[in-house]
């Protein structure tokens, strides 16, 4: 006894029968009940809590057993550390203890490399969406610029009004120049073979119609097919001459070379087209057996201009190439050629070598075109031919002709630009075949 009470007195928190078996005396934590000799107060942070909770222990509470005091040494050490103190007294040899409670061994840790982890990836994310967004503006700029310096552009346009509908004359040239094969009854110089007006309201279906290349017109007082007035009067006076058919203002054109259909077709790989009607056209060069089939430039080419054979003759020749055309919009804007570079790039150099705009046409313009172009063509856009009355008018000097019927078509057109024109097939033809 007289042993332990020396012990006792010289200042051990617990008399020696309380030590746990084994544990090294300087792990066991002060009575924090106790005043110490020196006099120094304990933080009350540091103070046993009288209410605890079942099994549960908080990270400020004191160690109760050496299981406990081990850990809580741990954790002291390791905040030492991390502040740049030390777990001891250098002097004392006793605990050292912050007044702040801690955070809870693992949680917090947890917590912190959870938060910095989702704020490095939200960081990295927005990195890379702006850094897409500036390489897709900067490809954008490119093609743009470069689509528009290749654009062949001269003067076509007429001094007329702007209406309430954007139209578009796109016309089909065979120049003669031998870019194709020429038959013998090919007369020489610039024709204007192909003449359709696609137009496209605010609201409403687009539209697109066809102007037979054998329409009579007349140009000052003097009576010519229009296919002529290109050759003989010039790119204004055929768009003043078109604009005099539909009533309404031609907003832009674009001339395609017969031969540039032929290539375009080629470097989209062909294209399908159908025609019931088993052919051998020696004229056009068109052989081909009734039914769809995938067709390549020179074929493609041929179908748009045979009409010897065709029992529609011009009327017929104008359905096919509305729909050949109509095939090469829809096979270049589809998702199978757009995904391929190189495809799309030899598509646009074959498209832009062919072709001839106006002034005021960019890009952008080509653009609402094709759109235009492709609903007009669907189930729910209208296409057809113009109204006329006789398709065989012999004028003396000029020869066969198709008499227009020029207030069907001023009042077709009328309300096509408006919009109001129901959706569907239109023209002379259509209206004789459902009588």
């Amino acid at each position: 006894m007289a042993q332990g009470s020396s012990q006792w007195e010289a200042g051990n928190s617990q008399p020696p029968s309380f030590l746990p078996a084994g544990t090294p005396k300087h792990r066991v934590r002060p009575d924090t009940t106790a005043q110490p000799a020196t006099g120094q107060v304990v933080p009350p942070s540091f103070s046993p809590t009288s209410a605890r909770s079942s099994g549960s222990r908080s990270s400020s509470s004191v160690p109760h057993s050496a299981a406990d005091a081990d850990d809580y040494e741990y954790q002291q050490r390791k905040s030492a550390r991390a502040s740049g103190g030390s777990s001891r007294n250098a002097t004392n040899n006793e605990h050292v203890y912050s007044v702040s409670p801690q955070p809870g061994p693992t949680n917090g840790v947890r917590r912190s490399r959870r938060s910095r982890s989702h704020a490095s990836a939200g960081t990295v994310f927005r990195r890379l969406l702006v850094a897409l967004l500036v390489v897709l503006i900067a490809a954008a700029a490119f093609t743009y610029n470069w689509v528009n310096s290749n654009l062949d552009k001269s003067a076509w346009l007429s001094d007329t009004e702007r209406g309430q509908a954007t139209s578009w004359l796109i016309l089909g040239s065979d120049e003669r120049d031998g870019s194709v094969q020429e038959s013998y009854t090919d007369v020489t110089g610039t024709r204007t073979d192909t003449i359709l007006v696609l137009t496209k309201p605010k609201n409403g279906a687009s539209s697109l119609i066809s102007i037979p290349r054998d329409s009579l017109v007349k140009i000052n007082g003097k009576s010519m097919k229009i296919n002529a007035v290109y050759q003989f009067y010039g790119k204004k006076r055929l768009v003043s001459t078109v604009e005099t058919i539909t009533g309404q203002k031609i907003d832009h054109v674009a001339m395609v070379k017969f031969g540039g259909v032929m290539h375009v077709v080629d470097a989209l790989g062909g294209v399908e087209l159908c025609y019931d009607h088993t052919v051998n056209d020696p004229n056009s060069g068109m052989v081909w057996q009734s039914g769809c089939h995938v067709a390549d430039g020179g074929t493609a080419l041929a179908f748009s201009r045979m009409r010897y054979s065709d029992p529609n003759g011009d009327f017929g020749r104008a359905a096919r190439q509305r729909q050949v055309i109509g095939a090469i919009m829809n096979k270049a804007t589809s998702s199978s050629t757009l995904t391929k570079f190189s495809t799309t790039s030899k598509v646009a150099k074959a498209a832009l070598q062919s072709v001839s705009v106006d002034d005021d046409t960019t890009p952008t313009t080509l653009l609402s075109m094709v759109t235009a172009f492709r609903n007009a063509s669907s189930s729910k856009g209208v296409t057809g031919s113009v109204y006329w009355t006789d398709p065989g008018y012999y004028v003396s000097g000029v020869g066969s002709c198709v008499l227009l019927d020029d207030d069907k078509n001023l009042t077709l057109f009328s309300e096509l630009a408006a919009g109001t024109h129901a959706p569907g097939n239109v023209g002379t033809l259509v209206e004789s075949s459902s009588n």
